[in-house]
């Protein structure tokens, strides 16, 4: 049985990487044939984050993905949309043929068209996603909120498959750092970071200096440097873990606007892989995974995020309890080896179905 898996980034984006690449062992394992085409490679994201899109790399990477959507396979796994920015219409002309497609939402992608600040945007592509949707075999939802969506839709098939970690890679450490100083951390891209979190950033960097700990960030800035109780290092696949293993609280700031209710809660997901005790703004999925006082706090004002810094800061007990209680939870919901057989099943139950049809 072939899967034509039609990812939008390489293995550098985070996307990509978590909702299809690393399910392929298991698809293998489950005698799936399964291949992987992305949508815009390494130099792409590289340009992205730098500010500086090209438009030869865009119409390359378009042409290549209306090429490969006319290839023959028994399932196509196809992760959001397979033409962004362009309209269902043209999209419409590309999609295969007789083929079953189930696609992959980790955010809420609608809203990027439906609440555009341009209402020519909103009008030519606001029901986009809902048509993809709608045409799909089957829609898997990172959340309820993106499957909510989906049955507003109009979908065949919806199923809810967290965003997950390998827990085999994940192991917690203790007697972290060598200066004995308390981590407070996040990990992300540039852009989450400007978007999400520098507003934040202030409330943190005043605890680390009253508590004689570290901010340490991951992923903001492409070298390392250090100003005050704040360090930024450099993100890669190869140092991620150990980079949280390096932390001691794990920090997930969120505005709540439509778009971050459809997030996936990726960052707590890896920091309670390690152990660590998490800080979450109460939006969205964060709510599910966050049980405040079992494995971390929840908190949306300035004192509340500086409560749940304190309390945790100065009690190495409650911290090693929560971290405790998160990594069970991960092991039961958030993990790969839990979630990687269900996926192949997934899978096969789509292309059966498409075989039954074509037998009556």
């Amino acid at each position: 049985m072939k899967v034509f898996i039609l990812t939008r980034y390489d293995r550098q984006g985070a996307s990509s990487r978590l909702r299809t690449m690393q399910y392929i062992p298991y698809l293998t394992e489950a005698g799936l044939d399964a291949r992987v085409e992305s949508l815009f490679d390494a130099q792409y994201l590289e340009q992205m984050y730098a500010g500086r899109r090209s438009a030869g790399t865009l119409s390359k990477s378009l042409l290549r993905r209306m090429y490969h959507m006319r290839e023959q396979a028994d399932v196509v796994w196809l992760e959001k949309e397979a033409l962004p920015w362009f309209p269902w219409v043209i999209e419409k002309m590309f999609w295969p043929r007789n083929i079953p497609v189930v696609t992959d939402y980790d955010d809420a992608i609608f809203h990027q068209y439906d609440q555009h600040r341009h209402s020519m945007i909103q009008s030519l592509l606001g029901q986009k996603i809902n048509q993809v949707m709608k045409a799909s075999a089957m829609v898997l939802a990172g959340n309820q909120y993106l499957a909510d969506r989906a049955h507003k839709a109009g979908a065949n098939r919806v199923e809810i498959l967290p965003t997950v970690v390998d827990t085999s890679a994940y192991q917690q450490a203790f007697g972290k750092n060598d200066d004995g100083k308390l981590r407070l951390g996040w990990i992300g891209t540039p852009y989450t970071w400007s978007t999400y979190a520098l507003n934040f950033a202030s409330w943190v960097v005043h605890v680390a200096a009253t508590e004689g700990a570290m901010f340490r960030v991951v992923g903001a800035e492409p070298t390392p440097r250090k100003s005050g109780t704040i360090e930024f290092l450099p993100w890669s696949e190869e140092s991620e873990i150990s980079l949280i293993n390096s932390m001691d609280i794990g920090l997930m700031p969120l505005p709540d606007t439509p778009f971050n209710r459809g997030k996936c809660g990726y960052k707590l997901i890896q920091y309670m892989a390690c152990g660590l005790p998490v800080i979450a703004s109460p939006v969205g999925v964060n709510r599910e995974i966050v049980e405040p006082g079992v494995n971390g706090f929840l908190a949306e004002t300035e004192d509340e995020w500086h409560n749940a810094l304190t309390t945790l800061a100065r009690d190495p007990e409650l911290r090693r309890r929560m971290g405790e209680a998160g990594r069970l939870k991960v092991e039961k919901i958030f993990s790969l080896q839990i979630q990687g057989p269900r996926m192949a099943k997934i899978l096969r139950s789509v292309a059966k179905g498409r075989e039954l049809e074509l037998n009556n």
